[in-house]
């Protein structure tokens, strides 16, 4: 999907993870102990219960078993099937959505079941926001997910030449559902593609808003947008996340976007420094109340848990990261896993740093 397309970067995020490992392991542990630490990746499996490496689902930040029937109906080319299921959803634009995405992922590997769908149904408003959204997706896969200075120019031209599709596919789903929140998180990742300057990403956010003011996946892409990678600063990102998180009502997971802010700007080093702030802690804190309070297989509050663990593990917190990593075990389609080339290797590597050092706190007390 474009977030992971979009903010992997892989190669040089593969390395980038690597040396965070390792200044992890030099500053707080000891280098001697990462001998200890790799014991604990298989220790966290036969000792805890937690899934190996091979086990851990690269594609989803938590069980998604409707996504998962959805998707198996695109590959069938059950189209009828699929537009059931986005008519079902309604107005429940989260739902809606997380359904448009999974078809759209689908169809930027093979379009065959949204053809069909779109000339059987040349007006319909759900096949065109599938349309539009897989060509986002189709150009981020064009595109590469290396840095720009690594990207061809074959792959930059087709990048840019498939969005530009996408921003009419945008506008002619935006035509046909009025009301309808996707087509505009579909153009948000556009606006970050083509460069939209400031104006004309404000008309976009716009659009969505008057939509779905609290829409989690918008927030999202706009943060990337705000982020000093793309088009902004990590004053504005940092920014940007606290608006959404204080104007959003209660039970949102919004409050976790100031993670997301956070996390595009953490340092290559003085992790511990960095997440130790005052203005960091009390992005800790919301984002672990919002999460616990959402409901049980939320995949948003997830992919949340996912970064908590992270933060805590880098202030010297493993007890509560050991936590998190048992509440999302198995799925590693997210932050901070998804920068790293090898997502499901970083992932536990991180789990095995943080049962060691939960152990050792553990024992000391």
């Amino acid at each position: 999907m474009p977030t992971q397309a979009v903010v992997a970067l892989a190669f040089s995020a593969a390395v980038i993870c690597a040396l965070k490992i390792v200044t992890w392991i030099v500053k707080r542990r000891g280098a001697r102990d990462e001998v200890e630490i790799e014991a604990w990746r298989e220790r966290v499996v036969t000792e805890y219960g937690m899934l190996p490496e091979d086990r851990q689902d690269v594609e989803r930040a938590c069980a998604a078993p409707e996504l998962d029937a959805v998707r198996k109906l695109a590959v069938a080319g059950d189209w009828r099937a699929c537009a059931d299921h986005l008519a079902a959803a309604g107005r429940d634009w989260a739902l809606r959505d997380r359904l448009v995405e999974e078809l759209a992922d689908a169809a930027a590997e093979d379009d065959g079941f949204l053809k069909t769908w779109r000339a059987e149904r040349p007006g319909d408003p759900d096949a065109a926001a599938v349309h539009a959204y897989g060509l986002v997706k189709l150009a981020w896969r064009l595109r590469g997910a290396a840095f720009a200075e690594h990207t061809s120019q074959e792959q930059a031209e087709g990048f840019h030449r498939v969005l530009a599709e996408a921003r009419e596919a945008c506008a002619e789903a935006q035509r046909l559902g009025p009301e309808d929140p996707v087509p505009w998180i579909s153009e948000l990742w556009v606006a970050l593609g083509l460069n939209y300057p400031q104006e004309e990403f404000d008309r976009v956010w716009s659009g969505l808003t008057a939509r779905d003011p609290h829409s989690y996946p918008g927030h999202y892409a706009a943060v990337q947008y705000q982020c000093a990678k793309w088009h902004g600063s990590a004053q504005q990102a940092n920014a940007f996340a606290d608006r959404a998180a204080s104007a959003a009502p209660e039970g949102s997971l919004l409050a976790g976007m100031r993670l997301i802010a956070l996390h595009e700007h953490e340092p290559d080093d003085a992790e511990d420094t960095y997440w130790s702030t005052p203005y960091a802690q009390a992005a800790i804190g919301d984002a672990r109340r919002a999460v616990d309070a959402a409901p049980a297989g939320d995949p948003r509050a997830a992919e949340i848990r996912h970064l908590l663990a992270w933060c805590y593990l880098m202030t010297d917190r493993p007890v509560d990261a050991m936590t998190q990593f048992n509440l999302v075990d198995g799925h590693v389609d997210a932050l901070p896993w998804r920068y790293s080339e090898d997502p499901a290797g970083y992932y536990c590597h991180i789990r095995a740093a943080a049962a060691f050092a939960a152990d050792r706190q553990l024992a000391a007390s």
